[in-house]
């Protein structure tokens, strides 16, 4: 190159010298002719055997394969393995686009050594929950790289999360009282009264009730029924036939509280049950909860759909508990943002824990709330309450007292 300057010959494609007198040529696995050189002869037929077993065998591996880098082998291996709802979707990538690609995407496959992405994963990806789903997504990309036959092996089988999961305080747990949500419900807009006052009720989740259609709700036996949710992709809002897991296919029994919640939203909307399906589309108007503002068209001509929408509900909600008292702000140990407590997910919480307290058997709550595994609910959403607490000391207190002896 310095032989020929780049401001005077300019980009001129590279040589390769062909260095040793004696050149082994072959084919790989898909007939494609290769040679590398060797200095003796012996040698070059040594590398002949040994690659003409290996294609023979069907384990030949070419490593110039193994030159792509990880953001051009992403490219090819994220369009055959995006399956999965919305959501997982939307994590994946943000995943991916967060810790993995920053780091390794200029790197190529062949690169990569267990020893640098463990030292990775210990300090720069933090928490115990994040260091394993990004372990899972590299690992799952090498795995299909090996398979592809482009790398030997996966150097992400043996990393493992090195973070210690946090652990939260039975106070941090424990949802609000029936007082404080009525706190919470005084302090937001009357509109939203039923809203709340169903998801308090119901123990759905958001995306459930926000996509609860007339004619999922039987008024005869006082039930609904969960088929469907909507589901925020990067602001869109969808609707999408699979709730959050298979148990999520449920129905679940309102009591009186939240059937006049239905009734509200009737007397406003009125009751319009159809027969759409997924794919016609959202047909905001078989929905039972919508916004203040849906059917209404702006000045530029939109109109709102009424979809409710979980972000700008949370404009609402922050300011609610807040004035009510009992806004709390938690740093999440796993990625250190802030957040407030409690979330209106915490309905759920509350909900169990009211089960729970009544007697119901954990089979018949996690089978209302939809929780796919056995046991979640126990470890998830049972929170100790007031009454509990009371309990043991009356029964601590009147018991019989032991006297120390010396």
């Amino acid at each position: 190159m310095e032989k020929y300057p780049l401001e005077q010959y300019g980009d001129r494609k590279r040589r390769r010298d062909c260095i040793g007198s004696w050149q082994a040529r072959y084919r790989d696995a898909d007939g494609v002719q290769k040679a590398k050189n060797y200095e003796k002869k012996g040698d070059a037929d040594a590398f002949l055997d040994e690659v003409r077993s290996r294609v023979r065998a069907g384990t030949y591996l070419d490593t110039a394969r193994g030159e792509i880098t990880v953001a051009k082998w992403w490219d090819e291996w994220w369009p055959a393995h995006r399956s999965g709802k919305i959501g997982t979707r939307n994590q994946t990538v943000s995943r991916y686009r967060t810790h993995i690609e920053p780091k390794w995407g200029r790197r190529k496959l062949i690169s990569l050594t267990y020893m640098e992405i463990q030292a990775w994963i210990t300090n720069e990806v933090k928490g115990h929950a994040t260091q394993t789903k990004t372990i899972q997504l590299l690992s799952s990309m090498m795995r299909s790289a090996v398979r592809d036959r482009r790398i030997p092996f996966n150097p992400v089988d043996d990393v493992v999360a090195t973070a210690t999961p946090q652990a939260k305080h039975p106070d941090d747990l424990r949802p609000p009282t029936l007082e404080q949500y009525a706190l919470v419900r005084s302090n937001l807009p009357a509109y939203y009264h039923p809203l709340v006052d169903f998801a308090q009720e119901s123990g759905m989740r958001w995306g459930e009730y926000a996509g609860l259609r007339w004619q999922h709700l039987n008024w005869s036996d006082a039930t609904a029924v969960v088929r469907e949710i909507v589901v925020d992709d990067h602001g869109r809002l969808l609707r999408q036939s699979m709730p959050k897991t298979s148990a999520g296919f449920r129905t679940v029994p309102l009591s009186g509280k939240a059937m006049d919640a239905v009734k509200a939203m009737e007397d406003i909307w009125g009751a319009n049950p159809g027969t759409s399906t997924v794919q016609d589309g959202m047909c905001p108007v078989e929905l039972i909860f919508k916004g203040p503002k849906s059917g209404k068209t702006t000045k530029t001509g939109k109109t709102f759909d009424g979809v409710m929408n979980r972000n700008n509900f949370r404009r609402l909600w922050i300011p609610a508990i807040k004035k009510a008292g009992i806004a709390r702000l938690v740093i999440n140990p796993e990625t250190n943002r802030k957040e407030w407590w409690p979330r209106v997910h915490t309905y759920r919480h509350a909900l169990a824990t009211r089960l729970h307290a009544e007697g119901v058997p954990e089979k018949d709550v996690q089978l209302i709330l939809g929780q796919e595994r056995g046991g979640s609910v126990t470890w998830l959403y049972t929170h100790g309450t007031e009454e509990s607490i009371a309990t043991v000391r009356v029964a601590m207190e009147g018991g019989r007292h032991l006297r120390s002896v010396s």
